[in-house]
């Protein structure tokens, strides 16, 4: 194995740094992995630019990579040694660099972390991790929607609905491919020019989120898809959109559905009457409720999901670059914005 690189965050909102790492050794139900492909995520600008999370520099960002597993601690038994793999770090829940993406090597948590078939490339692959560890930590958690658990042979609507509020995004793409594997419905927003992609997906409607008529047009489609309305996922979160998350919510079914938004960042303290929105955590669901969650999507489900191709890599990959030099440029593609695509620097080994 050679020497570890990565590119580091010296300090608080210093640019990223590309230099030697340690040779980081794994313990007790971890994984290391050679990677190949990272993907970045709206968060790493975010933590670069406002000091946020890093509770000591320097340190390593980076949440999503997709490689080859070089070694695997005693009794992991779902990948081995030479293994095509996605997995989501734990790096920013840890306070460890050893956890975390942009580097040549990194140690995964087992249970974060899928074998990926040879018809999925790695770049494609690293779009999926944070991405199905945040909707999956909204949809499945007891406290938030509580839905069933994913299955990868495509449980058919049994007559629950939800609401994902951003379908086109990268979060709210995995939101209703999850929530259909979980014999759910769904309606979704986003941009017209959008519509094929979410429906692509799954989802059973999509509506125009600039439009007057959203709320009512939102409603009309959930009552027409389901029988029990069963929450809202925001993918969003900003801006407005879990205050109308929250109004459609009591208006469908005369109220009577779950009145709960499950939000990716922190919600508003008022929104509508009877309505509890709540802020999820991916890693949540690892360090919470026996990880009985990441154990369902990980390392039941998309395996067999990707396998089959009820699991679709999407958004698409936009690959800025390759190696950990580019990474840095991700985080400036990232910042500036993008739609329905996800930032990804490959060939990150070849550093």
């Amino acid at each position: 194995m050679t020497k570890n690189v990565a590119a580091w965050i010296p300090k608080a909102k210093a640019l990223l740094e590309v230099k030697e790492a340690p040779d980081w050794k794994v313990e007790k139900g971890e994984v290391l992995v050679e990677v190949h492909s990272v993907s970045v995520q709206p968060v790493d600008w975010k933590i670069q630019d406002y000091d946020l999370f890093v509770k000591e520099y320097p340190f390593i960002l980076g949440t999503d990579v997709a490689g080859t597993v070089v070694e695997v601690a005693d009794g992991v038994t779902n990948v081995k040694k030479g293994d095509r793999v996605l997995a989501h770090c734990s790096g920013l829940g840890t306070g460890q660099a050893k956890h975390s993406g942009f580097q040549k090597y990194s140690v995964v948590s087992a249970l974060l972390t899928s074998p990926i078939p040879d018809s999925v490339s790695f770049d494609e692959a690293t779009v999926l991790p944070l991405a199905l560890s945040t909707a999956a930590a909204g949809l499945y958690q007891r406290d938030h929607l509580d839905l069933p658990l994913p299955k990868a042979d495509a449980a058919k609507a049994e007559g629950k609905v939800i609401l994902v509020y951003g379908g086109s995004s990268s979060v709210g793409s995995a939101a209703i491919q999850l929530a259909v594997a979980s014999g759910v419905a769904v309606v979704t927003t986003c941009s017209p020019i959008n519509f094929d992609l979410v429906k692509s997906l799954g989802a059973a409607a999509a509506i125009d989120y600039r439009t007057d008529s959203l709320v009512d047009d939102a409603v009309r489609a959930i009552e027409a898809a389901g029988s029990e309305f069963a929450g809202v996922y925001d993918a969003i979160s900003e801006k407005g959109t879990v205050e109308k998350s929250a109004e459609i919510a009591s208006k469908a079914f005369g109220g009577k559905g779950k009145l709960h938004v499950a939000t990716t960042l922190p919600p508003p303290e008022k929104v509508a009457d009877g309505v509890k929105a709540a802020g999820v955590f991916a890693l949540d669901i690892l360090f919470k409720e026996d990880a009985r969650i990441a154990k369902a999507v990980y390392l039941d489900f998309v395996p067999k999901a990707l396998q089959n191709g009820s699991l679709k890599p999407k958004p698409d990959p936009l690959v800025v670059g390759k190696g950990l030099e580019k990474v840095q440029e991700g985080l400036n593609v990232q910042k500036k914005g993008v739609s329905a695509k996800k930032v990804v620097v490959s060939d990150i080994a070849s550093a």
